[in-house]
């Protein structure tokens, strides 16, 4: 299989080849991974029990999914991934935002991926071998597994969908055996000595909520456009491709999450997941759990490299994507062993997640915003104009920046940092909304309303006459004078 050229350019008509079942088929498939399966487990080390945890993980997950499936439907349009596709309301250099918004993410999730993937792996390897699970044998494991990783990222997309496609199956099949294995041991209540991270039962659910739940589809606000982007609109509608997207992130999400719910609570797992699940695991399925390690994190980290790999090639054009890819691998496997060697895995993993909302929901729901004013109208040429190392076009605004959206973006960002609640660091709004994480609903509130009300609700479309021809010079007039 030859390796994919295509970076941030538009991908012509001729090579959208993918459909609604290839995307089902990836946001199942590189889903069904370790590095999903626990943030099921963080409302288990919150304090929750069952029922609590699985309501918080399904609410926030629905909620997560509602704001980030239409993201979707911008590459669709714009056959381009969606840091790129957002210079149409940021501006060509503006769209920068969203490219770092992407890179933070990817980063940190495949960091995670890696880190508890490879943990599994030295835990299950222990007992099948008597293989010493000390700081020499993690580096080793956490190495081979990044160089897999980096092979699937550099290949691209078509070696990335057909593992998806393969990991759907197979994985599924792999923790349907894990609910039978964990099942004799599985309880409803707490685990003892677990208090309620937040001293009561409310505020710990919402944390769980937003930790657990609602960030997993808020991972995806930059990604969905790496998929779409090779799906024509000429042969799928709009609708097929959100439902499409809507099942893939509901099932991609909630399957191992509960999952790993499930295993924390039958595993006792409180204050950490991996060695508890290997520990409880009964010897007939350790085999099919270091098979769960590796081809899961494999494909999970796979596609949040090849990811990385665009964000990078977004913010460096002169870059090729496979050396972006790279670069970027190098960087998230030192974030695995900072991960392991000096980090506390809950204390990591909610303050990443929450921070990352915080900042990333008011991008997302501003690229929204501007996708429904533009109606899906866009113009490709203008959104490559900063790859080009070129000028002007619809989407310049003031010298590439779109100044009233980025200050948007900031200032929902500001609020969302300032309001929320980690392990870590908790902002100043807290007091004003009773200790309880309003993060994500703020952020958007605050970038959403103010996108709304300091732009003009067509300043970002591309108007055709009637003889389709584009109407850029109007376009940039009125932005002019508007600004």
């Amino acid at each position: 299989m030859p390796i994919e050229q295509r970076g941030v350019d538009t991908i012509p008509e001729a090579e959208r080849t993918s459909g609604p079942r290839d995307l089902l088929a990836i946001l199942l498939g590189s889903n069904l991974c370790l590095g999903v399966i626990v943030f099921g487990w963080l409302p288990v080390s919150f304090g929750l029990g069952l029922w609590a945890s699985v309501t918080s993980v399904v609410t926030g997950t629905l909620v997560g999914v509602a704001v980030t499936a239409p993201l979707a439907l911008v590459s669709l349009r714009t056959a381009t991934n969606l840091s790129t596709s957002s210079g149409a309301f940021f501006g060509v250099r503006g769209r920068l935002v969203g490219s770092v918004v992407g890179l933070l993410l990817s980063l940190g999730y495949t960091a995670l991926t890696l880190w508890i993937g490879g943990d599994v792996v030295v835990g299950t390897l222990a007992r099948l071998t008597g293989l010493p699970s000390g700081d020499a044998t993690h580096a080793v494991v956490y190495a081979v597994l990044a160089a897999c990783t980096v092979v699937g990222a550099v290949y691209g997309y078509g070696l990335l969908l057909r593992l998806s496609k393969a990991l759907a199956i197979g994985m599924t099949l792999l923790l349907g055996l894990g609910l039978v294995a964990y099942g004799g041991d599985l309880t409803t209540a707490p685990v003892a000595d677990t208090p309620y991270l937040l001293g009561s039962f409310w505020p710990t659910w919402v944390l769980a909520a937003v930790a657990a739940g609602l960030s997993g589809p808020v991972a995806f606000i930059t990604l969905l456009g790496d998929y779409t982007r090779y799906i024509s609109p000429a042969r799928y509608s709009s609708k097929t491709v959100w439902r499409t997207t809507c099942v893939g992130l509901v099932a991609g999400l909630l399957i191992p999450q509960l999952f790993g719910t499930y295993t924390a609570l039958a595993a006792r797992g409180a204050l950490d997941y991996a060695g508890p699940l290997v520990a409880a695991s009964p010897a007939w399925y350790v085999v099919p759990l270091l098979l769960a390690a590796t081809a899961g994190t494999v494909g999970n980290a796979g596609l949040m490299l090849y990811s990385m790999g665009l964000d990078l090639d977004a913010i460096l054009p002169k870059a090729t994507r496979a050396r972006a890819t790279l670069v970027v691998a190098v960087v998230a496997t030192a974030f695995v062993f900072l991960g392991h060697f000096a980090s506390d895995a809950q204390s990591a993993m909610t303050s990443f997640v929450l921070l990352l909302t915080a900042i990333g929901t008011p991008w997302a729901v501003i690229t929204l915003i501007g996708h429904a004013r533009c109606r899906g109208e866009y113009d490709p040429e203008a959104l490559q104009v900063y790859n080009r190392r070129a000028r002007g076009g619809a989407y310049w605004y003031a010298a590439g920046w779109h100044p009233r959206a980025t200050l948007c973006w900031a200032l929902g960002a500001g609020v969302g940092l300032a309001s929320v609640s980690t392990p870590l660091y908790e902002g100043p709004l807290l007091a004003l909304t009773g200790g309880i994480d309003c993060s994500f609903v703020l952020s958007a509130l605050v970038g959403g309303l103010l996108y709304a009300a300091l732009t003009p609700s067509r300043a970002t479309a591309v108007v055709r006459d009637e003889q389709g021809e584009s109407d850029e010079r109007g376009e940039r007039d009125e932005e002019v004078a508007t600004a």
